[in-house]
């Protein structure tokens, strides 16, 4: 039975046909967060710490960790932050070790850059998931023996020097390219976390049919874990929770055995909350003067004013309850628990406080 395992100092993680649904938390990734990178070109990494703290809370059990930032400010200064490979490995190793001083999940090292990954790998505990070697030649050359050299699983992508096929025979075909090459430098095919590429079914009516395929096809012929930006299916599309919700369980069913995503719902805001209490307003519909916001958002389903698991974590907790991968169920009903209100953290069942019954 195919197992990859990923560990940090004192945790492990594994992937694996036979385990739960694995969930690679994307969040820690300032492409295209333009506050994110901002903080961290000031070297603030509070929202690094903070969205590592989130994500584990929401489900995760691997954090990925990016660190493909763009420093405008200092770039305008110093020519040489124009350059990834001048900025990434120190920004790299920043990260591991914050995100490291405020939990100990496993990590995911994510990066283009050699040196980046490199670094990631020399500052991370345990031994975390490599994140990524494609089929191109250059990064088979360069990324291969730092796999083997620090022993640690890798993410695989299902592209080459051709660039990304919209034929899943030819990213099939790269993905066992990878695999034997990855043995020739004596790495297992357990350590080999293959991504078969999602593409936007927006763009492609058959992509999701083409991934379950592709997914199946690599368990049973290649005997290898697999992966994904599970946000990639709905790109461009309305209601994409709708969609990641159904794509989820449906590439579960498949074989995929995990997933880079984001677990957290992301909290409500002033703004949207000022706005709703203006149209309830405008509606007639008077408020106690002493309702909370957390109250107010609940009470109008907008969510929660608090990070909390995003529905496609509930989908992914069914489906691992629905597959045997969740004992007696204990996870589906821990993870729809409702928490207790302020002040009733230590009452008893429905709420009821006091002495408990002594038995006879």
């Amino acid at each position: 039975m195919t197992r990859t395992v990923i560990e940090s100092k004192t945790k492990t993680a594994i992937i694996g046909f036979d385990q739960p649904f694995c969930v690679i938390g994307e969040r820690i990734n300032p492409t295209g967060r333009k506050i994110l990178n901002e903080e961290l070109e000031r070297g603030d990494f509070s929202r690094v710490q903070s969205d590592a703290l989130a994500q584990v809370a929401a489900g995760a059990t691997v954090l990925d960790i990016n660190s493909g930032a763009v420093f405008s400010n200092k770039m305008a200064e110093d020519p040489r932050y124009a350059d990834n490979n001048f900025v990434e490995p120190t920004l790299m190793r920043e990260l591991v070790e914050k995100v490291q001083e405020v939990t100990d999940c496993p990590l995911c090292i994510d990066s283009s850059v050699p040196g980046a990954l490199e670094n990631g790998l020399e500052a991370a505990n345990g031994r975390p998931l490599l994140n990524s070697v494609t089929g191109e030649e250059e990064r088979l050359e360069s990324i291969l023996p730092l796999v083997k050299k620090y022993n640690v699983p890798v993410v695989a992508i299902s592209n080459d020097d051709t660039g990304i096929s919209e034929d899943p025979e030819v990213r099939f075909a790269v993905a066992k390219k990878i695999v034997e090459r990855a043995a020739d430098f004596g790495i297992p095919a357990h350590d080999i976390v293959v991504d078969p590429l999602v593409m936007p079914i927006g763009a492609m009516a058959t992509a999701g049919h083409q991934v379950f395929t592709l997914v199946r096809r690599l368990r049973e012929e290649l005997g290898v874990n697999t992966t994904c930006g599970a946000s990639n299916i709905s790109f461009g599309l309305p209601n994409r929770h709708g969609i990641n919700n159904a794509f989820l369980p449906m590439a579960m069913g498949a074989g995929m055995t995990s997933a880079i995503m984001n677990p957290v719902a992301l909290p409500v805001g002033p703004k949207k909350i000022a706005e709703k209490k203006a149209e309830v307003e405008a509606a007639g519909i008077f408020l106690p003067p002493d309702m909370d916001d957390e109250t107010f958002v609940q009470l109008f389903g907008m969510g929660s004013t608090l990070p909390r698991p995003g529905k496609e974590m509930e989908a992914i907790r069914a489906a691992n309850f629905l597959t045997n991968h969740d004992d007696g169920g204990a996870e589906w009903i821990r993870f729809n628990k409702a928490p207790p209100k302020a002040g009733q953290e230590d009452q008893g069942r429905g709420g009821r406080g006091g002495r408990r019954r002594r038995r006879a």
